[in-house]
């Protein structure tokens, strides 16, 4: 819960919690501290009027929720970049095949996927985010969708993909630590640090939004010093 939003909306009751974008219940498979959270929550409505927005006084545990950024790796053993110019899109490819057996483990452990949104498979929409980042004239491999909409589903993809294939890593299981591998040692984190650099004072309205608010979490953009823009 973003506290500025909800205490400008006013719903009849909120919890305000120190925890995660993501993680609204704290730790991980840890029931009872995810149950005292619900039940402060559920206590909420034991107040005789509205409305009413409280803080949550337990945070994770400090071993929990510090990260350490320095020197953080995923044990994916990724190709490094070609010198042979042929280009990020091939460098790109070549990443996601990689990616690709972890994946499909992650998958089969879990029996879901958040994979999907742009119904494109990987590669196809990989070649579409390295052409687009590189020429905005590549053409789209979907015509029933505006380019900025279709470039949003993209990226939701693929930084889905490399997510819950990083998550089946021993030693990965903290978001953060996903998160940090992905846009920072990756060629897919690099082409999306491209795309935003360069597309948001963009013309396109679809395009400026979500490479200024949706592309890069604002943490990683405050880790590399960089705007974090809240319009």
């Amino acid at each position: 819960m973003i506290r500025e939003h909800t205490d400008a909306i006013k719903p009849p009751r909120a919890l305000w919690v120190p925890f995660e974008l993501g993680r609204p219940l704290g730790v991980p498979n840890d029931p009872a501290f995810q149950n005292r959270a619900l039940r402060a929550c559920l206590e909420l409505l034991d107040a005789e009027s509205g409305p009413v927005l409280k803080d949550y006084p337990e945070d994770v545990p400090a071993e929990l929720a510090s990260v350490d950024f320095t020197g953080m790796s995923c044990p994916i053993d990724l190709p490094q970049p070609s010198s042979n110019g042929y280009g990020i899109a091939q460098d790109l490819l070549l990443e996601i095949q990689q990616v690709a057996p972890w994946y499909d483990l992650a998958v089969s452990r879990r029996g879901r996927t958040t994979v999907g949104i742009s119904d494109l498979d990987m590669e196809q929409a990989g070649r579409f985010l390295a052409g687009y980042v590189e020429d905005e004239a590549t053409p789209a491999p979907r015509g029933d969708l505006t380019t900025g909409r279709l470039l949003k589903f993209v990226c939701e993809d693929l930084k889905a993909y490399y997510s819950e294939a990083a998550s089946a890593q021993p030693g990965m299981s903290a978001s953060i630590a996903v998160e940090h591998w992905l846009f920072n040692e990756t060629v897919l984190g690099k082409l999306l640090w491209q795309l935003r650099n360069t597309r948001t004072e963009h013309e396109d309205d679809e395009t400026r939004y979500f490479a200024r608010r949706s592309l890069i979490p604002d943490r990683q953009i405050q880790y590399k010093g960089a705007t974090v823009y809240h319009s």
